[in-house]
């Protein structure tokens, strides 16, 4: 008897410990999942940045994307063409002496040989027929967010907002979110990824996200 009690202890041995290493493999991954902040780092993806030179850049293929809208009418993106972008040279450590400096993005802005050819492209993406001149070719991150200036993944055709007068322009309640973010940012009441993350996922409500729904 004793022989036996034994011999199923070494054979049941090498079970027991795949069974204990699995369960804590699993355990750990799960823990180290649930425990990653909101805002994390990484989130929205990285573009080239600022460049000496812009190229057209290729959007995606035709009737590829698709809009979204909120309860009111607002448009979204298409998360899987415009996730978002950011430069890379805007970052924790950057962003006062980058988007919060006077004249910063205008330095970084793409002219518009480059960007009139890639909205036209990307309006046939989004299948996007009415008039160009009321939609505005638009950085997802604005550049006071810091985001990417000339990635596809960072611009998209926005249509006009519910109650746009035909043939009026452009009319973007988007800027209001953008400037209050970027003011939020530096003053270091909001953390830059932390806002980049929020406008990038809806831009309708980033600033109640992040606990300032007025702007303070």
């Amino acid at each position: 008897m004793n022989a036996r009690k034994i011999f199923l202890a070494v054979a049941l041995l090498p079970l027991l410990i795949t069974g204990c290493s699995s369960g804590h493999s699993a355990s750990t991954s799960q823990s180290v999942a649930e425990s990653a902040p909101p805002g994390q780092p990484g989130r929205v993806p990285a573009g080239p940045g600022p460049a000496d030179t812009y190229t057209v850049a290729a959007q995606p293929a035709p009737g590829t994307c698709q809009y979204r809208k909120t309860t009111d009418g607002q448009p979204l993106p298409d998360p899987a063409c415009t996730p978002g972008a950011t430069n890379p040279r805007v970052t924790a450590q950057t962003y006062k002496d980058t988007i919060c400096k006077t004249g910063y993005t205008q330095t970084i802005r793409p002219p518009s040989n480059i960007t009139t050819p890639e909205k036209k492209a990307n309006a046939a993406s989004y299948g996007y027929t009415g008039d160009l001149r009321d939609a505005e070719y638009d950085h997802l991150l604005s550049l006071e967010l810091g985001g990417d200036p000339n990635d596809p993944r960072n611009l998209w055709v926005e249509p006009p907002s519910p109650g746009h007068t035909p043939g009026a322009g452009p009319n973007n309640p988007k800027d209001s979110v953008e400037n209050k973010l970027h003011v939020l940012i530096c003053s270091g009441k909001v953390a830059l990824t932390d806002a980049q993350n929020a406008i990038a996922s809806d831009w309708t409500t980033a600033l109640t996200v992040l606990g300032h729904p007025n702007g303070n």
